[in-house]
């Protein structure tokens, strides 16, 4: 990894910037992600929504949200 990425995320290919102790629910803040159906993916792992709060984000992490959208 690259020293200077070690202070950033990136988030569905948008560089972010990394905060200490950053999770999951920090993300969907600093994003203005509201939508309630979210599936999170950090580092291709898929985050169950119940550890949003304590799922700790890493620097450097590839952080995927993507929208469920329900239809028929």
């Amino acid at each position: 990894m690259n020293p200077s990425d070690t202070q950033t995320i990136t988030v569905n290919g948008r560089t972010v910037s990394w905060e200490e102790g950053m999770t999951v629910q920090r993300v969907l803040e600093v994003m203005n992600y509201t939508f309630r159906m979210l599936v999170v993916k950090v580092d291709d792992r898929l985050v169950k929504r119940e550890n949003y709060a304590s799922f700790p984000i890493p620097a450097g992490a590839d952080v995927k949200v993507i929208h469920m959208v329900a239809g028929g």
